[in-house]
C-alpha cells in the first residue's frame, strides 16, 4: 500500500513539473517572439555610433521583420533571431543591456569594433548562447558572474579589450565550454583552480594580464587541452608536472612569467603531438631538452631569455617543418673552432624564417655552410657570443633575410661583398666586432634597409656614396671605426633619416655639407671626435626635428649659426672643444627644450644669454673661453676700467686665500708627528722628478696605442721607462678647470699613504711640454689586468674567456676592503677617497686589486668638537653618479662614511652585474632599492647570471661547493653591501666592520670547498 501511494505521488510530482515547463513555454512564446527581438536589436543600434559608413542602414524601426537586417540571423520560420554578427564594422558606442531579450540567441559576435563601457550583466539571460565573442574592443570593467547562466556556451572570447578584476570562479559551471580567450586584458589575481574541471577545454589562453600566483597542480584533469597560453603573467615557482604529462598539447607558452626549475629532459616524449613550445623569459635552468629534438613535426622551439646552460643537443636534422629556433640569451655553450656546427643541422629545415642564438657562451667561426640555411630565413641572431674567424661569403645566398645581427663578437676581416645581394635586408648590426677594411659599395643595393649598425671596428676608408641608395633608412650608425675622407653630401640626402646619425669618433675630415638641411626628421645626429673644419652650415637650422647634436671634439671654426634657434625641440647641443669664434647666439636662450649646453673650450667672445637653460649654470658649460664674460653683472654695464680693477681686486684676494692656506697645510704638517716627516723625508729621496722627455720617451710620444683608458682630469697612458720598469703614466688636462686642484690632491694623498692595495705612486712629473705649455704627471706602477669595471662588464675574462667567480669576487672585495680600511683608520690623518667605483680599482698580475685615482680625495684633520672637516672642502659635489652619498646632495662634507656608502654600491655591483646608472632603474627603483626587494628571498633574481651559471657549471665538475653553501654566503656579502649603503650615514656600518664581515663570508666559503673537496676525494677513493 504504501509503496503505491509513493508511484502516485512521484507521477503527480511529474505532471506539475510538466505543467511548469508547460506554462513556461507558453509564457515565454508570448513574451519574446520576433518583435521583441526587433525592439531588442533597436536598442542595441541606438547605443552605438558610426563615424563614416552606416553598416546598419538597414536597421530599420519601420521594417516588418528584421531577419534581412545585416548581421542578423533568424531561424527556419522566422520567428525568432538566432545569430548576431556585428564583427569588423567599425562600431564604436557600448553594448546595450537590451541585448539580454535576444533568448534565443546562439550566437553573438561583436569583435573588432572600437566599443566600449562593460560587458552588460543582461548577457547572462541568453541560456541558449554557445557562442560569444567580443574581442579586439576597449570593454572595461570585470567578467560578469552570472555568465555562467549561459549554460550551452562553447566559446568564450573576450581578448584584447581593457577588462580588469579577478576570473570568476563561476566560469566552472560552463560545463560545455571548449575554448576560453581572455588574453591581452587587464585581469589580476590568481588562476582559478576551478577552470580544471571543464574538462571540455580544448583551447585556454589567459595570456598578457596580471596574474599570479602557481599554476594549478591537477591541469592533467584538462585531458582534452589542446593550446595552452599563459604567456606574460607573474605566475611563480615551477611548472606542474602534470602539464608536461598532457599529451593532448599540441601548443604550449609559458613565457614572460617568474617560472623557475630545471626542463624535463623527457617532455617531447610526454608531449608527442607538440607543435609550439614557448618557455621565453623566465628563470628555467637545466640544459635543453634533447627530446624537444625528436618531435619531427614541431614548429617552435622558443627558450630565450633563462638560465640554461650546457650545450645544444643533437637532433635538430629531425626538424623539416622547424620554422621558429630561440634559444637566445642563456648560458648555452660550444667550444673549439667546430662550435656551431650544429648551425649545419638546422639547412634540412627548410621552412625556418626566425633563428636566435644570440647571447650565450657559443664559440667558433661561422660555418660556410651557412648559405645552405632556409631560402625563407628572415631574421638570424648570432650576436653576443664567442664567434671568431670571418663571415663566410655564403652568407649572401641567404636571400629571404630581413634582419642580420652579428653584433659584439670578435668577428674579424673585411665585410663580404655578397651581403650586398640581401635584397630583404631591413636591418644589418654588425657592430662590436673586429672588423678591417672598407665598407663594400655592394651595401647601397639594400634599399629596403631601415638601420644599418658598423659600429665599434676597425674600418678605415671612406663612406660609400651608394648609401644614398638607402631610400627607407631610419638609423645610421658608423661611429668607433677608422673611417676618414669627407662626409659625401649624398648620405644627408635621405629623408627617410629619423632616428640617427652617428659619425662620431672616426677621422672624418673636411667640413659639415649644407646638405645636412635636408635631414629634417632626424633626432639625433652626433658627428663628433673627428677632424671636421669649417663653419658650421646654416641649414642646420632646418632640422626642425632635431633633438641632439654633438659636434664636439672636430676643428669646426667661424660663429655658431643663430639658425640653431629654429631648431625648437633641441635639448642638447654640444660643440665643445672647436674653434669657434663670435658670440652666443642670443635665441639659444628662447629653446624651452634645452636641458644640456656645452660651448667649453672655444673662442667665444662677448656676453652670455642669461635666460632660458643660461638660467641653470649647471646645464651650460662654457669654460676654456677665455674672452666670455661670465660674471653675474652686465658687461655693458661696466666701464672698462673699473671690470679691471674688480678682476685685480679678485687675483689679489685669491692669492691671499691661497697663501692662507698654503700656510695652514704647512703648519698641519709641521704639527704631525715625527714620523709622518721621516715618511715625507723619505719620499723626497726615493721618489725623484721625471722629465716630460723621459715620459714622452717612455709612451713612444703619447702614442694612442698606448693609451689604456681617460678620466674626468685627463689621459693615462702605458709606459716603459729606460731602466725597464712598466709605468702607467696619467697625464693630467691642464685645461680643465679643477685639474691643478686634482693634482695637488691626488699627491697629498699618495704622499703619505703606502698599503699593497692602493695604486704605487712611483713619481711625478711638472714640467713645460713641447708646446711651451704647462704639463703635468703622475707616474704609477702599471696594473696589467685592467680595471674592475672591465671584469665586470666582460670586456676582460681570463684566458679561458671566463668572468670572475663568487671565491675571486670575495678576494676583490676584500682588497678594496682592506685599501679603505686602511685609508679611514690606519692612517695619520684620515684619508676619504670620494670617487670609489670600479673603474678607479686596478688589478695586477695576479689579480692582486688596488684602488687608485685619488684625484678627489680629502684629508680630514680631527678637531676638538669631533668632527671631521676637510682642509681642502669645498661645496662641489664629490664623487660619480651612481656612487655619491645621499648627504653630499645636502650639502654634506666628505666623510669616512660617505665612501662605505660607495663601496656598498660598488659591492653590489660587483655581484649583480648591473651599474648603479643602468637604464633599468628609473622611476624610483635604484640598484640598492632593487637588491632590497629580492632580499633575501628572492636573491638569485638580482644575481650576475653568468655568476651562477658559473657556479652551477663548476659544482658539476666538482670544482665547487654545492649552490645552497654558496648562497649563503652570497647572502652575506649582499647583506655587507646593503649594510653599507644605507641613506643614513649613522646607520652604515664602518669599513672595519665590512672588512671583518668580508673576511668570515670568504673563510666559511673557503672552509666548505675545501671540506666539499675533501669528502669528493673519499667519495671517489670508495
Amino acid at each position: 500500500m504504501a509503496l503505491k501511494n509513493t508511484l502516485m505521488l512521484k507521477n503527480f510530482a511529474h505532471l506539475v513539473v510538466f505543467f511548469c515547463i508547460g506554462i513556461f513555454v507558453v509564457t515565454e512564446s508570448a513574451t519574446f517572439s520576433i518583435i521583441t527581438d526587433k525592439e531588442a536589436l533597436i536598442s542595441v543600434k541606438s547605443q552605438i555610433s558610426m563615424e563614416l559608413s552606416n553598416p546598419l542602414s538597414t536597421w530599420d524601426q519601420e521594417s516588418s521583420s528584421p531577419c534581412n537586417w545585416t548581421g542578423v540571423v533568424c531561424n527556419r520560420n522566422g520567428q525568432r533571431v538566432i545569430e548576431l554578427d556585428l564583427s569588423g564594422l567599425k562600431l564604436a558606442g557600448s553594448i546595450s543591456p537590451h541585448v539580454g531579450n535576444l533568448s534565443s540567441l546562439r550566437s553573438l559576435q561583436m569583435q573588432n569594433n572600437q566599443l566600449t563601457g562593460n560587458l552588460p550583466v543582461e548577457i547572462g539571460r541568453l541560456f541558449h548562447l554557445r557562442t560569444l565573442n567580443a574581442s579586439s574592443n576597449s570593454l572595461t570593467g570585470a567578467i560578469p558572474s552570472n555568465i555562467s547562466q549561459c549554460k550551452e556556451l562553447r566559446i568564450l572570447d573576450l581578448m584584447q579589450n581593457q577588462i580588469t578584476g579577478e576570473i570568476p570562479e563561476e566560469i566552472s559551471q560552463l560545463k560545455e565550454l571548449q575554448a576560453l580567450n581572455l588574453a591581452r586584458n587587464r585581469l589580476f589575481g590568481p588562476f582559478p583552480t576551478s577552470i580544471v574541471n571543464i574538462s571540455t577545454l580544448t583551447n585556454l589562453n589567459l595570456g598578457t594580464n596580471s596574474l599570479g600566483g602557481q599554476i594549478p597542480n591537477d591541469m592533467s584533469r584538462l585531458r582534452n587541452l589542446k593550446n595552452l597560453d599563459l604567456t606574460i603573467n607573474n605566475f611563480t615557482g615551477t611548472v606542474p608536472p602534470s602539464i608536461y604529462n598532457m599529451s593532448s598539447l599540441v601548443y604550449l607558452a609559458l613565457a614572460s612569467n617568474n617560472l623557475s626549475g630545471d626542463l624535463p629532459s623527457y617532455v617531447g616524449v610526454t608531449l608527442p603531438n607538440l607543435l609550439g613550445f614557448n618557455f621565453c623569459i623566465n628563470k628555467f635552468t637545466g640544459t635543453i631538452p634533447g627530446s624537444l629534438h625528436n618531435l619531427t613535426r614541431i614548429r617552435i622551439i622558443r627558450m630565450a631569455h633563462n638560465l640554461l646552460h650546457g650545450s645544444v643537443p643533437p637532433g635538430l636534422e629531425n626538424l623539416p617543418d622547424l620554422e621558429m629556433y630561440n634559444i637566445g640569451f642563456n648560458n648555452i655553450v660550444s667550444s673549439g673552432r667546430n662550435g656551431f656546427s650544429f648551425l649545419e643541422s638546422l639547412t634540412n629545415s627548410t621552412r625556418l624564417n626566425f633563428l636566435a642564438i644570440d647571447s650565450n657562451l657559443l664559440e667558433g667561426v661561422i660555418p660556410e655552410s651557412i648559405g645552405n640555411l632556409s631560402k625563407v630565413l628572415k631574421k638570424f641572431y648570432l650576436g653576443g657570443n664567442r664567434v671568431y674567424g670571418s663571415i663566410p661569403p655564403s652568407v649572401g645566398q641567404l636571400s629571404g633575410l630581413e634582419l642580420l645581427d652579428m653584433s659584439f663578437d670578435s668577428i674579424s676581416g673585411e665585410i663580404p661583398q655578397e651581403i650586398g645581394l640581401l635584397e630583404e635586408l631591413e636591418v644589418l648590426g654588425l657592430a662590436g666586432n673586429l672588423l678591417s677594411g672598407n665598407i663594400p659599395n655592394s651595401l647601397g643595393n639594400l634599399q629596403k634597409l631601415n638601420k644599418i649598425d658598423l659600429s665599434r671596428n676597425q674600418l678605415f676608408g671612406g663612406i660609400p656614396t651608394t648609401f644614398n641608395k638607402f631610400q627607407n633608412l631610419l638609423s645610421m650608425d658608423l661611429s668607433n671605426n677608422r673611417l676618414n675622407g669627407s662626409i659625401p653630401p649624398e648620405i644627408l640626402r635621405l629623408p627617410s633619416l629619423s632616428a640617427f646619425l652617428s659619425l662620431s669618433t672616426n677621422d672624418l675630415s673636411g667640413s659639415l655639407p649644407e646638405e645636412v638641411g635636408f635631414l629634417e626628421s632626424v633626432v639625433t645626429i652626433d658627428i663628433s671626435d673627428n677632424r671636421l673644419s669649417g663653419v658650421i652650415p646654416k641649414s642646420i637650422g632646418k632640422c626642425k626635428s632635431l633633438e641632439h647634436l654633438l659636434l664636439a671634439k672636430n676643428m669646426l671654426s667661424g660663429q655658431i649659426p643663430d639658425t640653431l634657434g629654429d631648431a625648437r625641440g633641441l635639448e642638447s647641443l654640444d660643440l665643445s672643444s672647436n674653434q669657434l669664434s663670435g658670440s652666443v647666439p642670443f635665441d639659444l636662450q628662447n629653446l624651452q627644450a634645452l636641458q644640456a649646453l656645452n660651448l667649453s673650450f672655444n673662442y667665444l667672445e662677448g656676453e652670455v644669454p642669461s635666460g632660458g637653460v643660461f638660467a641653470d649654470p649647471s646645464k651650460v658649460h662654457l669654460e676654456g673661453n677665455k674672452k666670455l664674460c661670465l660674471m653675474e653683472f652686465s658687461c655693458r654695464n661696466k666701464p672698462a676700467g673699473r671690470t679691471r680693477r674688480l678682476i685685480v681686486v679678485c687675483t689679489v684676494i685669491a692669492a691671499t686665500l691661497a697663501v692662507c692656506f698654503t700656510v695652514a697645510f704647512l703648519f698641519y704638517i709641521r704639527k704631525s708627528k715625527a714620523k709622518v716627516e721621516k715618511t715625507t723625508e723619505s719620499f723626497r729621496q726615493e721618489h725623484r722628478m721625471i722629465a716630460y722627455d723621459e715620459l714622452r720617451l717612455a709612451t713612444n710620444n703619447f702614442n694612442k696605442g698606448n693609451l689604456v683608458g681617460t678620466g674626468s682630469f685627463g689621459s693615462v697612458y702605458k709606459g716603459l721607462l729606460t731602466e725597464g720598469t712598466a709605468v702607467a703614466v696619467k697625464v693630467i688636462n691642464t685645461e680643465t678647470t679643477g685639474s691643478w686642484k686634482s693634482f695637488i690632491a691626488e699627491c697629498a694623498a699618495l704622499r703619505h699613504v703606502r698599503h699593497r692595495n692602493l695604486v704605487k705612486l712611483i713619481t711625478t712629473c711638472s714640467s713645460i711640454d713641447f708646446k711651451n705649455s704647462d704639463f703635468l704627471a703622475l707616474v704609477f706602477e702599471f696594473m696589467s689586468n685592467g680595471s674592475l669595471e672591465d671584469w665586470i662588464t666582460g670586456n676582460k675574462r681570463t684566458s679561458n674567456g671566463d668572468r670572475l667567480n663568487v671565491l675571486e669576487r670575495l678576494n676583490v672585495a676584500i682588497d678594496i676592503a682592506c685599501a679603505i680600511n686602511y685609508l679611514h683608520h690606519e692612517c695619520e690623518a684620515p684619508v676619504v677617497h670620494c670617487d670609489l667605483k670600479p673603474s678607479n680599482v686596478l688589478l695586477d698580475s695576479d689579480m692582486t686589486a688596488k684602488v687608485g685615482d685619488f684625484g678627489l680625495a680629502r684629508l680630514l684633520i680631527n678637531n676638538n668638537s669631533g668632527d671631521q672637516p676637510s682642509i681642502s672642502y669645498t661645496h662641489t659635489l664629490m664623487g660619480s653618479i651612481g656612487y655619491i652619498p645621499p648627504e653630499y646632495g645636502f650639502g654634506e662634507k666628505p666623510s669616512t662614511a660617505g665612501d662605505v656608502y660607495s663601496f656598498g654600491i660598488l659591492l653590489l655591483q660587483l655581484f649583480t652585474g648591473k651599474s648603479p646608472r643602468h637604464e633599468s632603474f628609473m622611476e624610483g627603483l635604484s640598484l640598492k632599492k632593487w637588491v632590497e626587494i629580492n632580499f633575501p628571498n628572492n636573491i638569485e633574481e638580482v644575481l650576475d647570471q653568468e655568476l651562477l651559471f658559473q657556479a652551477i657549471h663548476l659544482y658539476e665538475e666538482g670544482k665547487s661547493i654545492n649552490q645552497e653553501i654558496q648562497g649563503d654566503s652570497l647572502i652575506k656579502v649582499m647583506e655587507i653591501g646593503l649594510s653599507c649603503a644605507a641613506d643614513s650615514p649613522d646607520k652604515r656600518i664602518t669599513m672595519k666592520d665590512a672588512l671583518h664581515k668580508l673576511k668570515t663570508a670568504a673563510e666559511a666559503e673557503a672552509e666548505a670547498e675545501a671540506k666539499a673537496q675533501q669528502e669528493k676525494g673519499c667519495l671517489g677513493e670508495a
